[in-house]
């Protein structure tokens, strides 16, 4: 393969004709549109994962154990797969046969992010080694690195031209997104799997609920009574294809990939700038590069957190870009529970379903607004209004912020 840097950006512009998703309210696209429909969200008590914070903090844990996401798959269950990768392959297989496309006759690639990698096998792995040096099943250390659910995915799905991972914190499938489009527009592939997934691990939840950031209720973005996240697990991706691509399909693509941003504000190891450098940085250059106007844009899919830190910066970084005209905006996250690495994905396939049904989604549990801003967020299902174009956020620990800008085609 001849490296990137021999080619130029081109103005190719990039599609997405397919999504798949799974996560606590749903296993496949249908199942979840149904969900944000019902107001039916995934937020309860943790039941698989072996946890000494199970009796005291919430999660959006998907109910199924790994032998049975492996029997979905048609996989042995004797197999040591990661959580993390068994999600990845659920939703990018949908993404896959959502399109309809037959990926043997293009030069197709996967972009896939994580945060957790396949520490929730490890976590098992050190338990045992810890209690006696001579335990310990090393096929549960196998899958650690990150980058083996991208090449468990990729060899699942017959992926063999192109094959990236991305771990940027809560930005990582965003980013995933991001580059899979640029590897579009610079002739490298032709499709790409891109988005994300990540797992419920100890790891995670001891190191959120270390931060002081998890609340112990149902998550309250862009309250002012607002006291933190709560976690969640799943996976999602978009199949992304050129213009080539779409002049030989059969149907028409979901959504175009208008612009995309990623800004760094390096103001701190985990917090968000107060004055929301990063997140403006990040919108405005996504705005930049698609073209459009601020007043374009018909619904913010947000990244609100519900942390007293993440929803006033991004709440002022919008008001400083939309002014007394912010569009409407709702966090989803109160529906899957905050899922790291796989939340611009999982984000992107729930923009793109905004703009096929025409639907914003409720903010749900928002209660009252946030003193220091004088914007709130939609509380109730909307649906027939014009939704052509939305703008997700995803800011991640560091400052790696990341801003995408779906439209109608």
């Amino acid at each position: 393969m001849q490296p990137l840097f021999k080619y130029i950006l081109m103005n190719e512009k990039v599609f997405i004709a397919g999504i798949g998703i799974v996560s606590a309210i749903g296993f496949t696209v249908e199942e979840t549109l149904q969900s944000l429909r019902a107001g039916r969200h995934g937020v309860g008590s943790i039941t698989h994962l072996e946890t000494t914070l199970k009796e005291q903090i919430p999660a959006a844990e998907i109910k199924k154990t790994n032998n049975e996401l492996k029997q979905m798959l048609g996989l042995d269950i004797n197999e040591p797969i990661t959580r993390t990768s068994l999600f990845g392959m659920l939703a990018a297989r949908e993404a896959l046969t959502n399109s309809g496309i037959d990926i043997g006759k293009y030069r197709c690639g996967i972009v896939s992010a994580t945060s957790v990698g396949g520490m929730d096998l490890s976590e098992h792995f050190y338990d045992d080694f810890n209690a006696d040096r001579t335990q310990g099943d090393l096929q549960n250390v196998k899958g650690h690195d990150c980058a083996d659910s991208t090449e468990r995915i990729a060899n699942f799905l017959g992926i063999k031209d192109y094959m990236a991972t991305i771990s940027t914190a809560c930005s990582s499938s965003a980013n995933s997104i991001m580059f899979g489009s640029r590897l579009i527009k610079n002739n490298v592939v032709d499709v790409v799997l891109a988005g994300g997934t990540d797992s419920l691990t100890r790891f995670t939840m001891n190191g959120f609920n270390t931060l002081m950031i998890l609340d112990k209720e149902h998550c309250k973005p862009f309250d002012a009574k607002r006291v933190g996240l709560n976690m969640g697990e799943g996976s999602g991706f978009v199949l992304l294809v050129s213009e080539k691509i779409v002049s030989e399909m059969l149907k028409k693509p979901l959504a175009e990939v208008k612009g995309y941003g990623n800004a760094n504000d390096a103001y701190h190891q985990t917090a968000s700038s107060p004055d929301g450098q990063g997140a403006y940085l990040a919108m405005t250059t996504a705005l930049a590069m698609s073209g459009l106007h601020p007043e374009d844009i018909d619904y913010i899919n947000v990244h609100g957190t519900g942390t007293s830190n993440n929803d006033l910066s991004e709440g002022i970084a919008m008001q400083r870009i939309f002014g007394d005209n912010v569009p409407l905006f709702s966090s989803t996250k109160p529906f899957t529970g905050h899922t790291l690495g796989a939340a611009g994905g999982i984000e992107a396939v729930l923009s793109v379903l905004a703009i096929q049904h025409n639907l914003v989604y409720p903010n749900l549990n928002f209660s009252e607004q946030i003193p220091e801003l004088n914007i709130s967020p939609v509380t109730h299902l909307i649906e027939n209004v014009n939704v052509r174009n939305v703008l997700s956020n995803s800011f991640g620990f560091g400052g790696n912020n990341s801003t995408l800008i779906l439209s109608d085609c």
